[in-house]
């Protein structure tokens, strides 16, 4: 079984891009921070892996849409490593996760604006116990679809 989890922030806004036969492409890196390193490591400094991504169609499409650099996502999708010859001749490896689904995990507006990506985001606004609904009410703007 080939299936990833991942929970990051975006290191950069997203790239959209179209196939020749209009087909979207949406690329951008996940910064996942590691929950145990090393004591040697960094003095102690949290680290993160940095992970390509990789969407197709209406999910390319949605991201490069909605998406900042900062935001909090979490990606389900399949490890996929290809290779390709460089122009120096020499064959390249690449590893990047070809993304399933894609949750959104933050508002748009509490993305850090600047700073490290292992920074907490705000704490979103509480609702008033008597709202009467079963989550957290969305603004219609932050709805991808």
């Amino acid at each position: 079984m080939n299936k990833a989890i991942l929970i990051g922030r975006l290191t950069r806004d997203p790239e959209v891009r179209y196939t020749q036969s209009g087909v979207a492409v949406c690329t951008f890196t996940l910064a996942v921070d590691r929950r145990f390193a090393r004591k040697d490591e960094n003095n102690g400094q949290p680290t993160a892996d940095f992970i390509p991504i990789v969407c197709w169609r209406k999910l390319a499409e949605v991201c490069g849409n909605n998406l900042v650099k900062g935001r909090r996502i979490s990606v389900e999708g399949r490890i996929q490593v290809r290779s390709y010859d460089a122009q120096d001749g020499s064959k390249r490896y690449v590893t990047e996760i070809i993304a399933d689904e894609v949750e959104f995990l933050d508002s748009r507006s509490s993305a850090p604006q600047a700073g490290g990506f292992g920074a907490p985001a705000p704490a979103a606004p509480q609702q008033p116990a008597d709202a009467g609904s079963f989550g957290p009410s969305i603004p219609e703007e932050e709805i991808p679809f």
